[in-house]
């Protein structure tokens, strides 16, 4: 039986742990993964830390894919959308206890097929017709 990734799970057990522990919540998100958007200018060697801290966001949604939310940054406000695989951490900022999760790289894509190309021949008569592959 295939079982779905416990990452998303954890992620808002331990977000509520720290909050009940009136700790601030911090996520470390690797900015390499396809979707993630977060500011440009904040990005450190592929890597951005983001407070979670109710008081600092607003709208947050945490489901088994994604964590969204929206917050300011220089006073302007964004809405930040951080696919689950790209959460590297989630501590809290007084003490650092929290959770990291191991590194997954991003997806490459598949390599190019060595398979010979199929030979495909058009059968032209005038009329419609359907095509010939061998």
């Amino acid at each position: 039986m295939s079982m779905s990734t416990q990452r998303p799970y954890l992620i808002r057990a331990i977000y509520q742990w720290l909050l009940d522990n009136h700790c601030t919540p911090y996520l470390l998100v690797n900015t390499n993964h396809e979707g993630v958007v977060v500011p440009e200018q904040y990005i450190r060697d592929a890597r951005i830390v983001l407070n979670l801290a109710p008081d600092a966001i607003s709208g947050l949604n945490m489901d088994n894919d994604w964590v969204s939310f929206s917050a300011r940054f220089s006073g302007k406000a964004m809405d930040l959308f951080i696919p689950v695989i790209a959460i590297q951490a989630i501590y809290g900022k007084e003490n650092n206890e929290g959770m990291f999760f191991p590194e997954e790289e991003p997806p490459t894509p598949p390599p190019a097929s060595t398979e010979p190309t199929k030979s495909v021949t058009k059968i032209t008569s005038g009329k419609p017709s359907l095509k010939l592959v061998k």
